[in-house]
């Protein structure tokens, strides 16, 4: 299995940067980021992405939830959310599109990379990707 691809969705660049080089540290492909819920979607169909990193406040008429929320239904990549908003009526908003994690800005570098294995490991089962060893392994149990 190559690398993860992980599409950065956050509308301020100097943030979408950081983060992209993060992933890029501990080992994954960022293909683009997007600053908007309409680019985030598009973006999402063109690269292919594994996984989402979705910011919820974002630039243009749509915001991360609806972005979410089309990207799972019309391609199922899953997503993580990662946004500075906490209150509960946001996360009762975002829990309605099944993300995958929630991330609370500031985050620590390890808190991305633990929550983007377990999403991705999880989507694998799910899409039933696992690999030979894992599916062996079951099978002896």
């Amino acid at each position: 299995m190559g690398k993860a691809k992980i599409l950065v969705v956050e509308d301020q660049n100097i943030v979408a940067l950081n983060i992209r080089n993060k992933l890029k540290n501990l080992g994954y492909t960022v293909p683009s980021t997007a600053a908007s819920g309409e680019e985030a979607i598009r973006k999402a169909e063109l690269t292919g992405a594994d996984l989402v990193l979705m910011d919820i406040m974002l630039k243009g008429e749509m915001d991360g939830i609806e972005a979410a929320r089309e990207i799972k239904a019309r391609f199922g990549i899953p997503v993580i959310y990662l946004t500075a908003y906490t209150d509960s009526e946001t996360l009762e908003r975002a829990k309605m599109t099944e993300p995958v994690g929630y991330i609370s800005k500031p985050f620590k570098e390890e808190d991305l990379h633990s929550n983007i294995e377990m999403a991705l490991h999880k989507h694998r089962a799910e899409k039933g990707e696992e690999g030979e060893g894992e599916k062996e392994e079951k099978e002896s149990v």
